[in-house]
């Protein structure tokens, strides 16, 4: 049988109408378009950002996963720019085998059209492991899943008699970094190494990744980005 529904007068149902959609016009959303070089890996990483609206500003969150190379995903990103409406595009790489050329030439293409740049040297993963420790030497794509998995079955949290091994494609990586890892200390690490670059070789900065500066978006946390918003909402 369906609860009983408390019936309000009609004045102070139309009074909580007006509030209501006050609140609903203050509103504003923020879409942001995220182009991975991945087809799983990094969109399902992402996907998981798209259940954390709330608030004010309300996070559209766009992910595409194309299974292309780095020079081909930053073109893909400044394509879908110039088509949609969005208030920020990213392009999500990692370095892998590409030539020093070819990577350091992506990214100087993506800044110069606007296009945020989320790389990651040597490997994607680099952003998993942050969320333990503090890396800072760098370490072989093979080297990250050992290290991950040792990492989760370390920490005080993972009480689980299963051995956790990382996988690659786990649409549950976010829940399982956030759960057992800390974001707050990825970022901090992953902000600290990547100041200690100052030229635009970026094929030789290892370790380093920017997909701090995309999450801190994708939490609400970029102040730059929150006072443009801002100042729609006061428009």
């Amino acid at each position: 049988m369906p609860a009983n529904r408390i019936k309000l007068e009609p004045a102070l149902e139309r009074r909580y109408a007006r509030k209501a959609q006050r609140r609903k016009s203050r509103q504003i959303v923020c879409k942001i378009l995220i182009v991975c070089e991945g087809t799983k890996t990094e969109p399902n990483y992402f996907e998981a950002f798209k259940t954390l609206n709330g608030g004010t500003i309300v996070y559209d969150i766009d992910v595409r996963g194309l299974g292309q190379n780095t020079t081909d995903v930053v073109d893909k990103a400044i394509e879908l720019k110039s088509k949609g409406d969005y208030d920020r595009v990213w392009a999500v790489f990692d370095k892998d085998s590409f030539s020093a050329n070819k990577f350091n030439g992506a990214i100087i293409k993506a800044q110069n059209n606007g296009i945020g740049c989320a790389w990651s040297n040597e490997a994607f993963e680099l952003w998993y492991l942050y969320h333990f420790m503090n890396r800072v030497t760098a370490m072989s794509r093979t080297e990250y899943k050992r290290a991950i998995s040792e990492a989760v079955n370390n920490s005080p949290q993972y009480k689980k008699r299963k051995v956790y091994e990382y996988a690659k494609n786990d649409k549950d990586n976010y829940r399982i970094m956030t759960t057992y890892g800390s974001m707050e200390n990825a970022i901090r690490f992953a902000e600290a190494k990547s100041r200690a670059y100052t030229d635009q070789r970026y094929a030789t900065h290892n370790p380093c990744t920017m997909v701090f500066k995309l999450v801190r978006q994708l939490i609400g946390k970029d102040e730059e980005l929150n006072k443009e918003l801002t100042n729609k909402i006061e428009e």
